[in-house]
């Protein structure tokens, strides 16, 4: 994940109910939650959530999928992990205690890990 879309994914998290719907979507799993569903348990209108919805899948935090007449949405695993992997990237400065891993676990200070700085 590059610096750019980092950026737009912070954005996007940074408002109390599209940080809400990505908690619900992670928990609710790959099959994923309908539109109405969420905005029910969003406690929000079907245009309000509709707006959320949106946003957090022009940020790449959440796909969309049609099922007969519903909008189904996932949590885009893949960018979650990139987002987290992004702030974690200098995390260890030498210290790996800081995750709660040990170097020879092949935690973030290991030279092993993914190559972070490749763009999505």
């Amino acid at each position: 994940m590059d610096q750019r879309q980092a950026l737009m994914s912070f954005a996007a998290l940074s408002q109390e109910t599209r940080l809400a719907v990505v908690r619900t979507l992670v928990i609710a799993g790959p099959e994923g939650l309908a539109a109405g569903a969420i905005a029910e348990k969003m406690g929000v209108s079907p245009s309000n959530i509709s707006f959320h919805l949106k946003e957090l899948e022009r940020a790449g935090l959440i796909t969309q999928r049609r099922e007969s007449r519903s909008l189904v949405y996932s949590a885009a695993y893949e960018a979650l992990s990139g987002l987290v992997m992004f702030l974690m990237h200098d995390c260890c400065a030498g210290h790996p205690q800081v995750l709660g891993v040990s170097e020879s676990d092949g935690g973030c200070c290991s030279d092993a890990g993914p190559d972070l700085n490749q763009h999505a």
